[in-house]
């Protein structure tokens, strides 16, 4: 079998390995619980605790961590062994649902946006089951991550992850609402997906280690500009350097055995400067691994003899580095909700999550400009490349058209199926609704927006949670909107209306 089929998820706990260690029962349990539908009990966790252990056991794990995201855009991990002691002086492997369901540490020093005194130092970790488990570390001393929230003594929000699952939570509420108003009533349950695009530069450690400037605040402050600038931008898509791609089939490999699903990589536009793309996931486990690949670069780089730069703007007068969040929602009957090619006179869905964006975007751009507004990102943004730091959005011509011309659209015509003659011998490809526009921070790409603003050393769950929150906030004022239009209106008729009122107050 190809060594990527076998090597992909090796390091990961599964569903698949979990179904095959634990009674039928049990497992059946997990997934009500996983959806919300159940709590889970010390019992069910027991069971499950001890199907992991000897499935980490068997890989060689000593350790098990509670992984969580502070508010320091970076990961925390405190690591206990197994090893736990009989009565008769004998040793054994012991792990119980009780430690896998919650961890406590001594967690005073993380920030926490002013919601505790220093010396309130109990914090827990309470264990994110909608997030898959993974191992890390050398042959023989592995650690078993366990993904969780982060969480003080009273149960206030001290990490990304808790804002997140709540974001998801409110924003599945409201779109179910939407649904059933629409007529959809086999949807019971709404996912947020995210696919997100990760850059950073590589620079060798003997140089690096030679810039003061640059190992204490990651970026140059003095000096001149390169020899050799992006005027041509020649580095953009280039063949990858034999060094580099070393670094990257080692850096794709360990992400692979982590179930992390490592998908593209090429040289970016600065000298020096790349990309990997990891294919879309729920948002949750997105985020998670993508502070996953962040860590795994820096890592990975050192043994290579290389230094990873996540700064926005680590040189001046060349490209910095972004983090794009490609954002949508989808039902559990594989719908994605800004897929155009749903639109037609009998289903109108697609214009009502369309308008959302375009109505959140509009009231609330302040607090999505604040996600973004880091130091390092502010030097990058607008300056010297695109994005600029004032929100807009991008919808292409031909959504536009539609918006402006609502009353009077075929819906039954589908626009998307336009084709591109390129020339002789090259077989003709369909054309998206929509080009790709990098000057807008919030451009609509095909089936998802894409929030360009990020940058590359940030966590994603900032401002994929205040979206979460925006689109929900507007979907609970839609619902309440189509409930009293649809007394005297057809469901079509009531969404018309809605984007005629809506459409002229936000487009611009």
């Amino acid at each position: 079998m190809n060594n990527l089929l076998e090597n992909f998820g090796v390091n990961c706990f599964s569903e698949k390995n979990l179904k095959n260690r634990v009674p039928d029962y049990v497992f059946k349990k997990f997934l009500k619980i996983k959806e919300g539908k159940e709590e889970l009990t010390i019992e069910i966790a027991d069971i499950i605790a001890n199907a992991i252990k000897m499935w980490a056991l068997e890989k060689g794990t000593t350790h098990f961590t509670h992984w969580f995201q502070p508010l320091t855009e970076l990961t925390a991990e405190k690591h206990e062994s197994f090893i736990s002691m009989n009565s008769d002086g004998t040793s054994m492997a012991k792990f119980s649902g009780k430690e896998l369901i919650k961890g406590e540490s001594d967690t005073s020093s993380f920030p926490n946006g002013g919601l505790r005194s220093t010396f309130e130092a109990r914090g827990y970790t309470a264990w994110d089951i909608s997030s898959p488990m993974f191992l890390r570390g050398e042959e023989g001393c592995k650690t078993l991550y366990i993904p969780t929230a982060f969480v003080g003594y009273n149960g206030e929000a001290l990490d990304k992850k808790v804002p997140l699952l709540r974001s998801i939570k409110i924003l599945r509420n409201e779109a179910l609402k939407i649904q059933k108003l629409l007529g959809d009533n086999e949807t019971d349950n709404i996912n947020v997906t995210l696919g997100v695009e990760q850059e950073y530069f590589l620079v060798d450690k003997n140089f690096f280690y030679k810039r003061q400037d640059l190992a204490l605040s990651g970026r140059t402050v003095f000096g001149c500009l390169p020899p050799k600038g992006q005027e041509m931008n020649d580095h953009y898509y280039g063949t990858i350097k034999e060094r580099i791609e070393t670094f990257m089939a080692e850096l794709d490999n360990e992400l692979w055995k982590v179930g992390v699903m490592s998908k593209t990589k090429h040289n970016e536009v600065a000298p020096n400067q790349f990309e990997i793309a990891l294919m879309f996931s729920t948002a949750n486990v997105a985020i998670d691994q993508n502070q996953i690949t962040m860590d795994m670069i820096k890592k990975v780089a050192n043994r290579h003899n290389l230094v990873a730069l996540l700064h926005e703007k680590p040189f001046a007068g060349v490209n910095g580095s972004g983090k794009h969040c490609n954002w949508s929602i989808a039902t559990n009957t594989g719908i994605n909700l800004y897929d155009p090619d749903t639109l037609s006179k009998d289903n109108l869905s697609f214009l009502v999550y369309l308008m959302a964006m375009i109505e959140g975007v509009d009231k609330y751009a302040p607090v999505l400009r604040a996600t973004t507004a880091t130091p390092g990102n502010d030097h990058r943004l607008g300056g010297h490349e695109a994005p600029p730091a004032i929100i807009s959005i991008f919808l292409g011509e031909q959504l536009e058209n539609l918006l402006e011309n609502i009353e009077n659209i075929d819906f039954d015509h589908k626009s998307t199926t336009s084709e591109l003659e390129i020339g002789f011998h090259i077989p003709k490809i369909q054309k998206d609704i929509s080009d790709r526009n990098r000057t807008s921070p919030m451009a609509f790409t095909g089936n998802k927006f894409e929030f360009r603003m990020p940058g590359s050393s940030a966590s994603p769950a900032t401002p994929t949670f205040v979206l979460n929150t925006i689109i929900a906030d507007v979907l609970k004022d839609y619902a309440k909107y189509l409930e009293s239009a649809l007394k005297t209106q057809s469901i079509k008729n009531a969404i018309i209306s809605l984007v005629k009122e809506r459409y002229p107050k936000h487009k611009r």
